[in-house]
């Protein structure tokens, strides 16, 4: 039986991982038997957004993991406690957060910078 990491950054389409693409991958990786944990790094989201208008929320902040929990219901663990060798593949669902929690590309484009715990 494979063992998957799913790395979540946050949740929300527009500021973390998009929740239909992240709920659908953790059922599909139940329906073939894997077994996974998610992870999540443990640090402030560059920015809120409302997703009602998709205009950043001043003032409002929120954390990537506290966030990612929300999808994976409390199964989750800091990114920074993942040991590679324990598994057979990587699972990353997309949506804007990988380009503003998981690297600097938002903001850097070609210049980006990896979260070192992610890389």
């Amino acid at each position: 039986m494979s063992k998957v990491a799913v790395v979540l950054a946050g949740c929300g389409v527009y500021d973390g991982a998009e929740i239909n693409e992240a709920v659908l991958t953790l059922l599909s990786l139940e329906q073939q038997g894997a077994s996974y944990q998610c992870f999540a790094p443990d640090i402030e989201q560059m920015h809120v957004i409302n997703h009602l208008s998709g205009e950043p929320m001043a003032g409002e902040r929120r954390n990537v993991l506290v966030e990612a929990a929300r999808i994976a219901r409390g199964n989750i663990k800091a990114l920074d406690a993942l040991e590679v060798e324990e598994f057979d593949a990587l699972l990353v669902p997309g949506g804007f957060g990988a380009a503003k929690n998981l690297s600097n590309f938002a903001v850097a484009g070609a210049a980006m910078e990896v979260l070192p715990e992610f890389l």
